[in-house]
């Protein structure tokens, strides 16, 4: 029987892609403005287990744009957070939570082949490329990854492309000179969430962390949450879909 909380889900996919999206397990990769916003859409759309990895605490620059950052959560870690939040909206789902950040040195600590799906909302370019490189590489396993969404206003200029085809996206650009760089390149295709819309900070601000890291280099860019949450949850639409797909006369 499918529960009320996930009725209106399953008028839209049927029973069977219902009960595929409940057996679905998904890993998430940061969980900011555009991580969280994708974990928590899968949670209200019935996905049975989701790992959300991440190793900051929650600054009060992120109340802007992270769904578990408020006033009351400031200094808690983001994961914690996130995953109460998970279990409030249901209390079924299978959550897990890592308080650590992915790297090329620990990537082996996570066993991604246990999972149908990795997100990919990391900012730093060098845990971003060794992420992609991991689950390229992972038998079975789909990544969906997300380009950069800050300094952007726009939310109808998000799209999705394989990542050969991205255009337009500093940090895109910045992991193709990195593969060549080390001559280190993802072992298949992966699609990508984007946008185009180019712009710079126009003012500086004190700020209570550096939470972004662009191009290797710490820095604090401006971001809205009507783009980081479209970037997050077009990533949760194309787990669903992709769900959807693999179920015959869906």
């Amino acid at each position: 029987m499918i529960p009320q909380r996930f009725n209106r889900v399953a008028r839209v996919f049927g029973g069977d892609v219902m009960a595929a999206i409940q057996s679905s397990r998904v890993i998430v990769f940061g969980i900011g403005g555009v991580g969280g916003w994708t974990a928590e859409a899968l949670a209200r759309s019935g996905v049975g287990t989701i790992t959300i990895v991440d190793a900051d605490s929650v600054a009060e620059s992120n109340i802007n744009r992270q769904p578990m950052a408020f006033d009351s959560t400031i200094g808690k870690p983001k994961v914690d957070v996130m995953k109460r939040r998970l279990l409030d909206i249901n209390p079924d789902v299978k959550v897990t939570a890592i308080e650590r950040r992915f790297t090329i040195d620990n990537a082996d600590d996570f066993d991604i082949g246990e999972y149908d799906y990795v997100i990919d909302a990391i900012d730093s370019l060098a845990d971003k490329a060794s992420l992609i490189v991991t689950a390229t590489a992972t038998p079975g396993v789909r990544l969906f990854s997300s380009m950069g969404a800050a300094l952007k206003t726009d939310p109808t200029r998000v799209e999705v492309a394989e990542f050969s085809k991205v255009k337009g996206c500093r940090l895109a650009a910045a992991l193709r000179q990195r593969f060549k760089r080390t001559g280190i390149y993802p072992r298949r295709k992966f699609r990508c969430v984007y946008s185009e819309e180019s712009r710079r900070n126009v003012m500086d601000v004190e700020d209570d962390t550096s939470d972004a890291m662009t191009f290797g280099h710490v820095v604090t860019n401006g971001a809205l949450v009507t783009v980081t949450a479209t970037f997050g949850m077009t990533l949760a639409s194309l787990v669903l879909n992709d769900i959807a797909r693999k179920i015959p006369n869906s």
